[in-house]
């Protein structure tokens, strides 16, 4: 079964007085939806603008796992545990708040920010936190965040390209740029389709596209 999910019908978030511009494609804060709180161990998958020199001040996290893709210039990040590292466009970064951390996120770079940020339940609480950069992951290079029984892939398709997507028991598909069809729907850009009992699905580019798929165990 797949459910679209559209851009226009995310919630907007954020603080654009300072810059920083949010759609949070699930329940998120002040925006509650009980229809809408989670999929699988996905929590949240948040868009983030940031204009340069906008950012989020130290804060908590703990018993999340945070994957953040950046799809557009330069995200600066510091936290607790000693970890202070610039993530550039086509890196993806996992941070694991396990027992608790603190961390910061800003754009320090000259131009503007862009990155989608997901939130995963872990199977496991506590444990010591973790940051993992990997720089330019590649379309067939998946991420294994086996912490939450997941898998993220990255898709980067031209005009008219097709990909198979993972058999699983849950897919969770998130478009970036560019228009992707799927199971006879077409996806925009900040459309999104969550997918379970996925088997023998294919996604065409109806333009050249980016898109993240997460692949997930239960």
């Amino acid at each position: 079964m797949i459910s679209v999910h559209r851009s226009e019908d995310r919630y907007r978030g954020g603080e654009p007085d300072a810059g920083i511009e949010t759609r949070h494609a699930l329940s998120f804060g002040s925006f509650y939806d009980p229809d809408n709180l989670r999929f699988g161990p996905i929590l949240a998958c948040n868009e983030e603008r940031l204009a340069p020199g906008a950012g989020f001040d130290e804060h908590p996290h703990s018993h999340t796992e945070i994957v953040t893709w950046v799809v557009e210039g330069e995200l600066t990040h510091r936290d607790s545990a000693g970890h202070s590292t610039v993530v550039r466009a086509g890196d993806v970064a996992h941070l694991s708040a396990a027992a608790g951390v603190r961390h910061v996120e800003r754009n320090d770079g000259p131009g503007p920010l862009t990155f989608l940020q997901m939130w995963l339940a872990p199977l496991e609480s506590g444990g010591e936190p973790s940051y993992t950069v990997v720089p330019g992951i590649a379309d067939s290079t998946p991420y294994a965040l086996p912490a939450a029984g997941a898998m993220l892939h990255i898709r980067r398709l031209g005009e008219d390209e097709r990909t198979a997507l993972p058999d699983a028991v849950r897919l969770y598909v998130h478009v970036v740029r560019g228009r992707v069809g799927l199971g006879g729907e077409e996806l925009g850009p900040g459309d999104a389709a969550r997918v379970t009992d996925a088997e023998d699905l294919e996604a065409v580019a109806v333009t050249g596209a980016e898109f993240v798929v997460w692949e997930m165990a239960g």
